[in-house]
């Protein structure tokens, strides 16, 4: 795993105002914290920062944060955006042991080709986009797969059919549905229509026999009139 080194600075002011002037510098105003020490305001270069982040292991990344000369080992905690901008305002680092799990989110992607729900004209609908999961630090997965191959319509993957690195954990219910193979509603439209018109044609027969009997019968009591 390639080291991520972020330097930091030290001996920002707090307050709203001191904020808005970092960030018009190119500069993040945060926090690093954690593992039982003092909290230490920072700021990071927001160039910096983005390309520590759009690594394989995204916001997973494990940073070396460099703060007056001495690097703390750490993930970003929580990344907080502008409502409207969606600017990145402020950033918290959480300090992590090397030889302690961390609790992280991790993106779940599936993989492989439903076929037999594709063949019904159906589709999938992923309910989990993300798992938490705990990790030693050197081991969280960038992303975790969960195979939809043997997927059929009514039928769904688990927590439990995805697969979990060695050493990986995770504390959510096993039997939460990741993805259901459906029928869609267009599908569902479409056979509705055509037993609809497959009914229409049974009544159509039958209205013809009716008429067909009621012709016959009435025939045979003509052919009676005129024996008379």
């Amino acid at each position: 795993m390639e080291e991520i080194v972020l330097a930091a600075d030290t001996g920002r002011n707090s307050g709203t105002r001191s904020s808005k002037r970092l960030r018009m510098d190119g500069n993040i105003p945060g926090v690093i914290y954690g593992l039982d020490q003092e909290s230490i305001p920072v700021s990071v270069k927001w160039p910096e920062l983005r390309l520590a982040l759009t690594t394989e292991a995204g916001v997973n990344a494990v940073i070396q944060l460099e703060v007056d000369g001495q690097r703390h080992m750490s993930i970003v905690k929580d990344i907080q955006r502008h409502p409207v901008r969606r600017d990145v305002i402020h950033v918290d680092f959480l300090r992590i042991d090397p030889n302690q799990k961390v609790t992280v989110d991790v993106p779940v992607v599936m993989i492989g080709d439903a076929l037999q729900v594709t063949q019904a004209n159906g589709m999938v609908d992923q309910n989990l986009f993300s798992l938490t999961v705990d990790a030693p630090p050197a081991s969280i997965p960038n992303e975790l797969e969960v195979d939809i191959s043997a997927l059929t319509v009514g039928d769904s993957v688990r927590v439990s059919d995805i697969g979990l690195p060695e050493g990986v954990t995770t504390d959510a219910d096993p039997e939460e549905t990741v993805a259901v193979g459906m029928i869609t509603r267009s599908t569902l439209e479409a056979i509705a229509a055509e037993e609809a018109a497959a009914a229409e044609g049974e009544e159509g027969e039958e209205g013809e026999a009716t008429d067909a009997a009621e012709d016959s019968d009435d025939s045979q009591d003509t052919a009676e009139d005129s024996d008379e």
